[in-house]
């Protein structure tokens, strides 16, 4: 029979964990990584910098698979989109191995998202908790994520990178550019994966405890406890 069972500390690591995971997705889709530095729509690109001409000046951004700039002809404003059709054309091999590893870990953060939803009426799976198992994954995927975050300023000292933050952009160097809030956000996601994996032991705790052992033996379906 299934026993739906609601705690303060379950749901707040279900959330938790919802969170990580759309963060992570949201920042790895993003093009907001690197800002770089400020240019008109009709400039010239060049390693060496940009020469100016005529118009509104923007900064311009960049992501691990996807750009947004403003083109001369556009009366529209931003067009942003991928800039590697293939996984070959990403900017650098550093960014593929990023690619990867941000990959796994997301994936992993979003099975566990998903599970999470009906861990309120099954709280083992094949007699192992739940909680448990999704917090071995979150930890796995932190690791994964950190890895990511760790090769990715390797990669700036690629072409692609120099066209939109100056020469002097080199690995673990972003030259003219600033990093955008999706890096920020991948940062703090990486952060509330590890929060979630070691919450979920409370979880565990809070499901399995004493009081709810005898609201069950009193026959009752659904549980709710602070």
């Amino acid at each position: 029979m299934c026993h739906v069972i609601v705690t303060c500390r379950s749901m707040l690591w279900t959330l938790l964990s919802i969170v990580a995971a759309f963060g992570e997705l949201i920042a790895f889709m993003s093009t907001d990584w690197l800002v770089g530095f400020p240019r008109t729509p009709d400039v010239v690109f060049a390693p060496q910098g940009a020469s100016a001409a005529a118009g509104e000046a923007y900064r311009p951004t960049l992501g691990i698979y996807g750009r947004c700039v403003k083109l001369p002809h556009l009366q529209r404003g931003v067009l942003c989109g991928p800039y590697a059709v293939h996984f070959g054309e990403i900017a650098s091999g550093f960014w593929q191995a990023t690619s990867i590893f941000l990959a796994a870990g997301i994936l992993l953060l979003c099975a566990v998202a998903f599970i999470s939803v009906f861990t309120m009426c099954f709280q083992s799976i094949m007699k192992k908790s739940i909680f448990n198992v999704c917090g071995l994954l979150q930890g796995i995927a932190g690791l994964f994520l950190i890895l990511g975050l760790m090769l990715y300023p390797a990669g700036w000292g690629s072409d692609k990178v120099q066209l939109y933050c100056g020469a002097d952009a080199a690995p673990y160097r972003a030259g003219l550019c600033s990093m955008g809030w999706a890096f920020y956000t991948a940062m703090g996601g990486t952060v509330l994966t590890f929060v979630c994996a070691v919450f979920s032991a409370q979880a565990e705790i809070a499901t399995s405890s004493d009081k709810v052992q005898e609201e069950i033996e009193e026959g009752k379906n659904l549980i709710c406890l602070l």
